[in-house]
């Protein structure tokens, strides 16, 4: 018999952990965080102790309460117990957003995670680039760890909790679309749909008595519309029992789509002679190919993040352009020096105090920003200060302060992101305004912004044309908008959340 367990996604958007359990196998359909739950008692200077292991999180519902799923180092230091042998075959992830995949950092290392090449990439970009404290998404670096130095006597102040020794390797499996593979006696399939970031996929589980169609978050309006119209086939075929469907925008019956963005901001940009500023999703690599279209339509270079430049340069093409065919900013470090003379290579182990400067500033940065800083196509605050109507500046929430470098006039700030739903991007959103009506940039964002997820009417249509017995609507706060499907005899099953908050 086949059990389905919620502990996530539950009358929220995100969140999503989805336990399914079969006899002697089971996975987990994605890990990620809660953002609502983790909202209410957190935020940026209130974090969980990593000192406290899981306890901070099950404390609050944020991780099940489950034996044999958690790393050993965090168990170990709180004094709970150590399972042998992990409980369960495996995790699913259909994407790298983190209310799908940022709860992967306190899983054991001996448990597969079975992602696509190019949810592999972005999680890699996040755990090279990042710098928070639950980051490790596919190496998982020992806490509380300690080793002996070398070539030194043993004692309390000759141990160490770094380096090599402390990583260990997840187990991470690269999945093929459309390819069968298994988790334990657990039969998968992965279908690749369309969404706000490269390598989303829906999967097909059939655990013997139940045929289940997980949908991830998808869409019917990007770039890759086919994918998500080849999985409806794909998926009707599977002849489900169960379908686990997003529903996101299930009140919604409209979509903006990438072409319209292009156009819209293409037509703002041509008409503006200063220095166009635009904030999208570092992730959203469709709607980095939408500006970089802009750039080009305007006669303009993009300019990106040192982090989006990481990211591209690890997808090495790969259906985006190439690092080299735009500008990668480089912003002021700590000791705020820039220039060519900031570049000069150091010679030997020696040193110039006219090179000082050079040194130091090197150091400001990191090792997997420094790669970057010698290359031709880097660019700095005074490019942009200089010759503004020549590039189209990607500005992060994060990137704000470049504008005091910058000194924008007569510019243009498009902002590409969702709306606010929540106190905390309200007040992020507002911190924007302040900033760019200090600088007199008119802020646009009607028209600069498609979701990532299909609305109501195609995914009502969606189930409909899969047809199961049954739906299980996640990934939503109006679950109650599915019942339209019971006029066409499937039976839409609320799930009901199994840890408590």
């Amino acid at each position: 018999m086949t059990n389905i367990n919620f502990y996530g996604g539950v009358d929220e958007i995100g969140g999503n952990k989805v336990l399914v359990n079969d006899n002697n196998s089971s996975l987990f359909l994605d890990f990620g965080m809660s953002f609502s739950t983790a909202n209410k008692y957190f935020s940026e200077f209130l974090q969980p102790r990593k000192a406290n292991g899981i306890l901070d999180f099950t404390e609050f519902g944020l991780l099940p309460d489950l034996k044999g799923i958690y790393r050993e180092d965090y168990l170990r230091h709180c004094n709970l117990t150590c399972e042998s042998e992990p409980s369960v075959d495996g995790v699913l992830i259909s994407h790298a957003h983190m209310d799908h995949s940022a709860y992967i950092h306190h899983l054991r290392e001996d448990i597969p995670i079975f992602i696509t090449p190019e949810s592999y990439l972005i999680l890699k970009t996040l755990e090279d680039t990042g710098s928070t404290s639950f980051g490790e998404m596919i190496n998982l670096k020992k806490s509380f760890h300690l080793t002996p130095k070398k070539n030194v006597k043993k004692g309390p102040d000759n141990r160490r909790s770094k380096g090599v020794e402390c990583m260990v390797e997840r187990d991470i499996r690269i999945i093929e679309p459309y390819k069968d593979f298994s988790v334990g006696d657990v039969k998968v399939k992965s279908i690749p749909v369309d969404h706000s970031l490269p390598g989303a996929t829906a999967f097909l589980v059939d655990t013997g008595d139940e045929a289940i169609v997980y949908t991830g978050d998808l869409r019917f309006h990007g770039r890759r519309r086919d994918f998500t119209e080849k999985f409806v086939k794909e998926a009707k075929k599977f002849k489900p029992t169960t379908v686990i469907s997003e529903g996101t925008r299930i009140d919604k019956d409209s979509n903006v789509n990438e072409e319209s963005i292009e156009k819209t901001a293409s037509n703002l940009v041509s008409n503006n002679r200063g220095l166009a500023i635009v904030s999208f999703p570092v992730r959203d690599l469709d709607r980095f190919l939408t500006f970089y279209n802009v750039a080009k339509n305007t006669d303009r270079i993009i300019a990106v993040s040192l982090k989006l430049a990481y990211m591209l340069n690890l997808f090495n093409g790969n259906g985006y352009p190439r690092v080299d065919e735009m500008a990668v900013y480089v912003p002021r470090k700590d000791w705020g020096m820039m220039g060519d003379e900031c570049l000069a290579c150091l010679e030997g182990n020696w040193l110039p105090s006219s090179h000082l400067h050079s040194y130091h500033t090197e150091q400001d940065y990191k090792n997997w920003e420094r790669k970057f800083l010698n290359w031709d196509n880097t660019i700095t605050y005074r490019d942009l200060h200089e010759n503004p109507g020549d590039y189209l500046f990607g500005c992060d929430f994060f990137e704000l302060k470049e504008l005091i470098d910058i000194k924008p006039e007569n510019g243009i700030y498009l902002y590409s992101k969702t709306e606010p739903f929540n106190e905390e991007m309200e007040f992020d959103f507002q911190k924007v305004k302040n900033w760019i009506d200090h600088f007199n940039l008119p802020l646009i964002t009607e028209g600069m912004h498609g979701s990532g997820h299909a609305n109501g009417v195609e995914l009502l249509n969606m189930i409909r044309e899969i047809s199961p017995e049954k739906v299980y609507p996640i990934h939503t706060e109006k679950p109650e908008e599915f019942n339209n499907l019971t006029d066409d005899g499937i039976n839409v099953v609320y799930p009901e959340l199994s840890i408590k908050k």
